[in-house]
C-alpha cells in the first residue's frame, strides 16, 4: 500500500444559471467525501465573482484510498446528480511540486485538445522557483545572522531552521505570486 499522500485538482467550467444548484451539488459531494476512509480534506472555490470557473482540490491519504473513493457507488450517483451543471471539466492527481505551474490536464467530461494548457518546460520551472527563493532566502540569511549564537549553531541546525520557515513562505505566498507574474513567459 503506497505511503504517500494523493491531491486532485479540479477545474471546472459550470452552467451560470445554475450557480446555486452548483454550490449544493459540490458541497454535497464534499460531505460524502468526508465520510470515506482515508480522505484528508478538500477545498473548493470560485476564480472570482462572476467567474463560471470553479477550482477543487481534494486529498487522500494514499492512491489506494483514493482510488476506493474514486470507484464508490455513493460517488458515481453525486456526479449523475451534476449531470447538466457542469459545461467542462478537468482533473490531476498530484503529488508534488508540479501543481505549482499546471492546470488539471485530464478528465471525465470532454474537453478539447487544443484548450489545454501544457506545462512550462523544466528549465522555466527551475527559473521560476529560483526567483521566488533566491530573494526570500538572502533576506532571511541577512535577517538571522545578528540573532547572538546563530552563527556558532551547526550548519545542519540553520537549515533545518531555514527550510522550516522558508517552505510554506514560498508554497503559500512566493510561488503563487511569482507565478503569477511570470504567468505570460511561463505560457510561451
Amino acid at each position: 500500500m503506497s505511503s504517500e499522500p494523493v491531491t486532485v485538482s479540479i477545474r471546472r467550467e459550470v452552467d451560470p444559471e445554475r450557480i446555486p444548484e452548483v454550490t449544493a451539488w459540490v458541497q454535497a459531494g464534499v460531505n460524502l467525501a468526508n465520510r470515506h476512509p482515508g480522505f484528508l480534506g478538500s477545498g473548493w472555490i470560485r476564480a472570482g465573482e462572476t467567474s463560471h470557473v470553479w477550482y477543487m482540490l481534494y486529498r487522500f491519504t494514499n492512491a489506494e484510498t483514493l482510488d476506493a473513493w474514486e470507484s464508490s457507488s455513493e460517488r458515481t450517483q453525486w456526479l449523475s446528480l451534476g449531470e447538466g451543471l457542469i459545461r467542462s471539466e478537468r482533473s490531476k492527481r498530484r503529488t508534488g511540486i508540479e501543481g505549482w505551474f499546471d492546470e488539471p490536464a485530464t478528465g471525465a467530461v470532454p474537453v478539447p485538445a487544443d484548450a489545454l494548457p501544457e506545462a512550462p518546460v523544466r528549465w522555466k520551472q527551475a527559473v521560476t522557483i529560483w526567483l521566488g527563493f533566491f530573494p526570500v532566502n538572502l533576506l532571511f540569511t541577512y535577517v538571522s545572522a545578528p540573532i547572538p549564537g546563530w552563527g556558532e549553531q551547526p550548519i545542519w541546525l540553520r537549515v533545518l531552521v531555514t527550510t522550516l520557515v522558508l517552505t510554506p513562505v514560498m508554497t503559500y505566498w512566493v510561488l503563487p505570486w511569482v507565478t503569477r507574474m511570470l504567468r505570460g513567459w511561463l505560457s510561451r
